[in-house]
């Protein structure tokens, strides 16, 4: 077996109780054992999709502020980028002037001999 697969295994395999866990569902099974049962199975369905929206709200506004970050950045990254570009524009333009007169002053001294 190759080497980097049996390293792969050894890391993932401490974790496999935990990703099956995960998916297990959350949520109590919907067919109740007894049908004295009703009321407090929906009460605790109730409950636990109340609880699920509340956390599912709180992820959201957790990547919502995550997003925003992001977005800053690359604004800022964006404003960094078009300065360099400008500079590199106007490095370029006078780089290309100096060799046009130094082509110039080439053609002079050639004609001049």
């Amino acid at each position: 077996m190759a080497g980097w697969l049996q390293a792969a295994l050894k890391a993932v395999i401490p974790h496999v109780g935990d990703i099956l866990s995960a998916t297990k569902p959350a949520f109590t099974k919907r067919k109740p054992e007894a049908g004295a049962n009703q009321p407090d199975l929906m009460q605790q369905q109730i409950a636990e999709l109340q609880s699920a929206v509340s956390q599912q709200a709180s992820h959201v506004k957790e990547l919502a502020a995550q997003l925003e970050n992001t977005v800053v950045a690359l604004e800022k990254a964006a404003q960094v980028a078009e300065a360099r570009l400008r500079r590199v524009l106007v490095f370029t333009a006078l780089a290309a002037a100096f060799s046009v007169a130094a082509l110039g002053v080439a053609f002079l001294a050639a004609i001049t001999r």
